[in-house]
């Protein structure tokens, strides 16, 4: 399924299967008016309004009123901007959402959205059984009592109503749009007859039955029919509630509310039909404010002129009453039956679209892919069965006010994430949000939200409650299964604003060494032989920024198209199968020196830009390739890629092999060592990584793990101490990643090196014992929980001689922000000297999963950059993972 649109200005959006032009034939008047109107005139209107008025009294009869059409006008402004920002496509309100919120909320809301539907089919099928027994009940009576009543002949009867409801869906919805003018003309002819009878129809008293509570026992109850008579206004303006005589429990506000507001849920009508309307975004929002509009004007109107001329008895114990006072009863009769008729049909088709929009979009899998079938004149018939089936057992819930709370839930909950939909477009601030209709605001959709809910927990907590966690529980669902849509996301709008905003107030004039944070540039030639360590950095960063670098080589102007552009998309492919929190910045350059260079000054923005390299060590091991190691980068059914809809051909064919021992390499010594000191004369912090491919598998919190630290330049130990800036920054890095959960429960040790056969050295004092307190001290001041292991230097080296020149032959480092000024050459180390260092390390640290050591300055003359490295490689010959660190940047505090 694809969904071609504009990259820049989106007119329309994706349509849940493709357009049908030919089924879209209805008007604003046929395809909203008609519809919203029968919907909102059905059960409540007819065989309610009596309900409403005898409990609540008039006065929270309005208040109801007024609060049930605020939420819904506030509603319905949101509706009219979103559908007025594009075209409207086939699902009505789910499409709306789906599209504005992303495929998420919009799933998981149009499935509830379409459980209210099918609700409130139930709803009036229960409604116009009801008024059926009313007038043919056994116990009506009248003199037609034929039908026998109970609770399972009341589902019998409901069965039926619904076969024929059914069989008219599954003839299509242009039958149903046809006799609804026609069954419109009948509840208005109705209507008129009510309001012209409570005119005319002089008092009549009265006498109304009901089954008592043991067998063959009747209640009765005299009453009358007053006219108009202001003494029961003023004693139907006040609430009573009291025992509701069909469902046997006491009223209260929020169950009558809960009924009422029934009578409000149809202005989704037009919008579920947005799939056969001519223009959608131009009908919508018109018809449905007509339509309410109208409504309103008639439930006033009607609650005014009850509450004037029928006895309050007449209205709690009668909930048909209408029919007793009419100049013709059998005109009300047929208008309670149509109207009831036609929301039920209305519903069941509008929950039939909303669910074959679902199943087009595939959100929920093999489960309602057969709902996706339809017609070859566009019928969803497999929709309309699976629905069917849905309101047949809510019908066995019997009695129509016990479900009402239950629908008013469902409605309320889709009202509000609406009104969430319009309120994230405002504030996300896009471009493209530019709808025709004008007359909303965030207050509106603030509103609208706040009403909703509020209204929720009022009606029913528990039913509220269990919506909000069936909601959170299909969202989580359709999260973790369904793959990137092309619909768009308004939360990346939202963040990108918000990120925007703070961005702005990060001010790096206030940056304190108290709250420094690795935020780390990590340099890939190759991912696929770089992925464990960039799952190591990624442990290391401690919450701060975190970005894959790579330079492409070639030249722009000699290129029709910049080639870098096509390769962000298997870069974040990688990151998201790694499952690391790393950005990704790409860069075209002739040199990978030049191209760091790059990266190091543009990456990152404001307050957030890296202040450590990392780099892979230059040597001539041949890499190993992880992608053929790794199970996520192998495919399988249900694995990662899978479930990230990555495609894992396409990925592993972007990536070159691994470097072979024959392999011409794009980096010389020199420049690696010029990218070394390019990045300490920019203020970066440089760290070198080795044998981080021989990095074991995590274990659960660390437990078992090591970490060795050498805070001390082991190539000129003389020409600094454990005070340095470079000395504390790698105690910090190595704190950092003991900090990280995969390494919490690992174990730090902190290797001292002292002269056995000397007093002298960075701490004062006679003898090493006094430099291990002194550390140990210092350690404490830094909070770091370490162990101090004391190596002899002597031991390595008096044997094999420190130096083939003299003491003084060339400065490595030390001294303060690691080493002063630059070499002019690199030191003269003997290679039994660099042995000797080596072995010590190897034995001390033989069982050490990650050691940090100090990395010296590198020498300025780009001729001393084999010696360079080739003394950093014999250092760390057969080491294992080790780190190799330089640090400019004071980051240690021992203040509050």
């Amino acid at each position: 399924m694809t969904h071609e649109h504009s990259p820049l200005l989106s007119c329309e959006l994706a349509a849940p299967g493709g357009d049908r032009d030919n089924a879209r034939s209805l008007n604003t008047f046929f395809g909203v008016v008609v519809p919203t109107v029968l919907s909102m005139f059905s059960i409540v209107l007819f065989l309610r309004t009596g309900f409403v008025i005898g409990h609540a009294g008039l006065l929270h009869a309005l208040i109801m009123l007024g609060v049930a059409y605020l939420i819904i006008s506030m509603t319905i402004l949101s509706v009219c901007a979103i559908s007025t920002n594009g075209a409207v496509q086939g699902g009505g309100a789910y499409f709306m959402i789906s599209r504005s919120l992303g495929p998420e909320f919009g799933g998981s809301i149009g499935l509830m959205f379409y459980l209210a539907n099918v609700c409130a089919c139930g709803v009036y099928v229960l409604g116009l059984v009801e008024a059926i027994l009313d007038t043919f009940g056994q116990e009506a009576g009248s003199s037609l009592q034929v039908l026998p009543e109970g609770y399972w002949f009341g589902v019998l009867y409901s069965s039926v109503v619904l076969l024929l409801c059914l069989l008219v869906c599954l003839v299509g919805s242009h039958l149903y749009t046809r006799a609804s003018f026609l069954i419109l003309l009948v509840v208005t002819v109705t209507l008129l007859s009510i309001i012209i009878s409570m005119l005319m129809v002089r008092p009549i008293q009265m006498t109304v039955s009901h089954p008592g509570d043991t067998p063959n026992t009747t209640l009765s109850y005299n009453t009358s029919y007053t006219g108009f008579n202001m003494s029961t206004l003023k004693h139907n303006l006040r609430a009573g509630y009291a025992l509701d005589y069909s469902t046997k429990a006491v009223m209260t506000f929020a169950s009558v509310f809960a009924v009422m507001f029934n009578g409000c849920t149809g202005i989704m009508a037009g919008a579920n039909m947005s799939g056969e309307l001519k223009n959608p975004s131009v009908s919508i929002p018109r018809g449905t404010i007509i339509a309410v509009a109208y409504t309103f004007i008639i439930y006033l109107l009607v609650f005014l002129l009850v509450s004037s001329t029928c006895d309050r008895v007449l209205l709690v114990q009668d909930y048909g009453f209408f029919h007793r006072i009419n100049v013709w009863p059998p005109l009300v009769t047929l208008g309670v039956y149509c109207s009831a008729l036609s929301a039920a049909m209305s519903s069941l088709i509008g929950a039939s679209r909303i669910l074959h929009a679902l199943s087009l979009d595939q959100l929920f899998g093999c489960f309602l892919a057969p709902a996706s079938i339809t017609t070859p004149a566009g019928n969803p018939w497999v929709a309309v069965l699976y629905t069917w089936a849905l309101v047949q057992c809510v019908v066995l819930a019997g009695q129509l006010n016990s479900i009402t709370s239950l629908v008013t839930v469902f409605y309320l909950l889709a009202y509000a994430a609406v009104d969430l939909a319009c309120l994230a477009l405002e504030w996300a601030s896009a471009p493209n949000f530019r709808p025709t209709f004008q007359l909303f605001s965030w207050h509106s959709c603030l509103l609208g939200i706040v009403g909703s809910v509020v209204m929720m927990f009022v009606i029913e907590p528990l039913f509220s409650s269990a919506s909000i966690a069936l909601l959170l529980l299909l969202l989580l669902f359709i999260h973790y299964r369904s793959p990137t849509s092309s619909w768009g996301y308004v939360s990346q709008a939202l963040i990108f604003h918000q990120v925007r905003k703070y961005l702005l107030l990060l001010d790096v004039r206030k940056d304190h060494v108290k709250f420094w944070r690795p935020q780390v540039l990590l340099m890939v030639s190759n991912p696929r032989s770089s992925c464990q360590l960039v799952s190591f950095v990624n442990q290391l960063k401690k919450g701060g920024l975190f970005v894959l670098g790579h330079v492409h080589l070639g030249d722009l102007d000699s290129l029709a198209r910049d080639p870098v552009l096509p390769q962000y998309q298997f870069w974040l492919n990688l990151v998201e199968l790694l499952q690391v929190k790393a950005f990704v910045d790409l860069t075209l350059s002739t040199t990978v020196r030049q191209g760091t260079q790059h990266l190091l000054r543009i990456t990152g923005l404001g307050g957030m830009k890296p202040n450590t390299l990392v780099l892979g060590f230059y040597d001539s091991c041949v890499p190993d390739d992880y992608f053929v190691q790794d199970a996520a980068f192998c495919g399988g059914v249900g694995g990662v890629a899978e479930r990230l809809g990555v495609d894992l051909p396409s990925l592993q064919a972007h990536f070159p092999p691994v470097r072979s021992q024959e392999s011409l390499r794009q980096l010389s010594p020199e420049e690696y060592v010029g990218i070394i000191r390019d990045g300490i004369k920019m203020g970066k912090n440089v760290c070198l990584a080795r044998y981080f491919h021989n990095l074991p598998p995590a274990t659960k919190g660390g437990a078992g793990r090591m970490i060795d630290v050498w805070p001390l330049n082991l190539l000129r130990p003389e020409s600094g101490g454990y005070l340095d800036v470079c000395s504390l920054f790698l105690l910090q890095l190595a704190c950092v990643l003991n900090m990280a959960n995969a390494w919490r429960h690992a174990h730090m040790r902190i290797f001292l090196c002292v002269e056995a056969e000397s007093d002298q050295g960075a701490w004062p004092g006679p003898g090493w014992l006094q430099k291990e307190a002194g550390l140990r001290e210092l350690l404490g001041k830094l909070r770091i929980r370490a162990s101090i292991q004391v190596v002899t230097w002597d031991a390595y080296t008096e044997t094999e001689g420190r130096r083939a020149a003299t003491p003084g032959g060339g400065d490595v480092g030390g001294g303060e922000n690691g080493g002063g000024g630059w070499a002019r050459k690199a030191p003269s180390l003997s290679p039994e000297f660099l042995s000797s260092v080596n072995r010590m390390l190897q034995e001390n640290s033989a069982q050490s999963d990650v050691r940090f050591l100090y990395l010296p300055r590198p020498p300025a003359p780009p001729d001393q950059s084999h010696a360079y490295l080739a003394q950093l490689e014999a250092v760390t010959n057969d080491l294992g993972p080790t780190l190799l660190v330089h640090g400019l940047t004071p980051v240690t505090c021992t203040e509050l």
